[in-house]
């Protein structure tokens, strides 16, 4: 745990940097408008992504701990193929309909979103393929190969591409650069697949294959309900914000927000390696140590993202500052949002714990709670009040979903979810 944990930690850190840095540059070269309309079209890209892949990588790791250790090794033979072409024929029929909602639209959509809409569609299908492959990579513990190929490798081809075009005097602008995201996506989840088959092909005997299709969406169906809705949770704030205000306030609030949140890859690298060993624990009984573990990854996400947090508010504005002189009128927003970052850093990983021990309808009720309130609050703050506005309403959202997840953990299981337990 501790050396996966190690692991994946340090490639948080690093794909936080190269994402960081990458983010200025774009805004540097592209200008506020432009890049704020490739954000646009990139959370998008990131809702429709989490999405249409009907939750078959959340799967991954409850299936492949569960069929390794009862010897089920013809449904593990099975999952590992059906579930991969059922996530690329999920993305790929996604991005056909995709693009033909954009051609039927595109009189009403604003000229310079067109182009870079019908791209992410072109991104879409190894964009979602990614995930099945991140989710098999995770359940083995190859967290380098489940992180390493869209946490790091992507980001940094998306910059030496548009370094590249920006080095020969092109112009830069959302359509090139998303252009330049698709090559990427497609690119680093071929890479990634060759290393994964060779892998499966030296761990899993060859044999016959048994495919539990409908077992597997009984089981996905309300994960995705959980995982959906918390994308939509943490991308309704910049999707809204743009349907009030312009693209240049996109970009300010989203160049504030990608910096607070860049004290997330404690959650994720800590979160990477726990969620199959709660199903593991869950499978085999241990109540005990279910809970141990679970005090472990609470403490081990929230107090050095409390340390992260103070740090990156303290250099807010300089931060702020590398993205352009304008961006710093963004500063208050990071105080506001880091209070909701705050209250999901104090219950860890709950949702993944939840859901890998069957508690996962009850848990979608309860981001679509959180939801609620983060879609009504920002249609109702995004036009008066703009970044500050979607901020308070995507913060409050936070606060609830870690509310009800602590509830749900305590009554439904019996399990102290929080970081402050109280001495009895």
């Amino acid at each position: 745990m501790r050396r996966m944990a190690g692991t994946a930690f340090i490639i948080r850190v690093a794909s936080a940097a190269v994402v960081f840095v990458s983010q200025i540059l774009l805004a540097r070269w592209m200008g506020s408008f432009e890049y704020g309309t490739y954000v646009y079209v990139w959370t998008w890209l990131l809702l429709a992504g989490d999405i249409v892949h009907l939750g078959l990588p959340l799967t991954a790791q409850r299936y492949i701990p569960e069929y390794t250790q009862r010897g089920a090794f013809d449904r593990l033979r099975g999952y590992l193929i059906g579930s991969r072409w059922l996530t690329f024929g999920l993305g790929t029929a996604a991005a056909i309909i995709g693009a033909a909602i954009v051609h039927s639209i595109e009189g009403s959509l604003d000229r310079q979103v067109v182009m870079p809409l019908y791209l992410a569609c072109v991104a879409l299908p190894f964009y979602v393929f990614s995930f099945m492959l991140d989710g098999v990579s995770r359940s083995y513990d190859w967290i380098g190969l489940a992180l390493l190929p869209h946490s790091l490798l992507r980001p940094i081809l998306i910059l030496a591409l548009i370094a590249g075009v920006h080095a020969a005097g092109f112009p830069l602008d959302a359509t090139t650069t998303m252009l330049a995201t698709a090559i990427a996506v497609w690119s680093t989840a071929l890479g990634q697949l060759l290393v994964l088959n060779g892998r499966i092909a030296r761990t899993v005997p060859p044999g016959a294959r048994s495919y539990d299709i409908k077992g597997w969406f009984s089981t996905s169906l309300p994960m995705i309900a959980v995982w959906g809705i918390y994308t939509a949770l943490t991308t309704t704030d910049v999707l809204v914000l743009q349907q009030f205000r312009p693209s240049d306030e996109v970009a300010h609030y989203y160049a504030a927000s990608k910096t607070l949140t860049l004290v997330t890859f404690v959650y994720f690298a800590v979160a990477a390696s726990a969620a199959h060993r709660f199903a593991a624990y869950h499978v085999a009984g241990d109540r005990d140590g279910l809970e141990n573990f679970a005090a472990v990854t609470i403490r081990w996400i929230f107090w050095p993202s409390l340390a992260a947090m103070l740090l990156i508010l303290a250099l807010g504005k300089p931060m702020l500052w590398l993205f352009g002189p304008g961006f710093v009128e963004a500063y208050p927003v990071m105080f506001v949002l880091a209070v909701g970052l705050m209250a999901r850093a104090a219950v860890g990983p709950a949702e993944r714990l939840l859901t890998m021990v069957g508690q996962q309808r009850v848990c979608a009720l309860a981001y679509a709670g959180a939801f609620a309130v983060n879609l009504t609050g920002c249609v109702v703050l995004a036009k008066p009040y703009g970044g500050m506005g979607v901020a308070i309403a995507t913060s409050a959202a936070f606060v609830v979903e870690s509310a009800l997840l602590f509830l749900i953990a305590r009554h439904r299981l019996g399990l102290h979810l929080f970081v402050w337990k109280r001495k009895s």
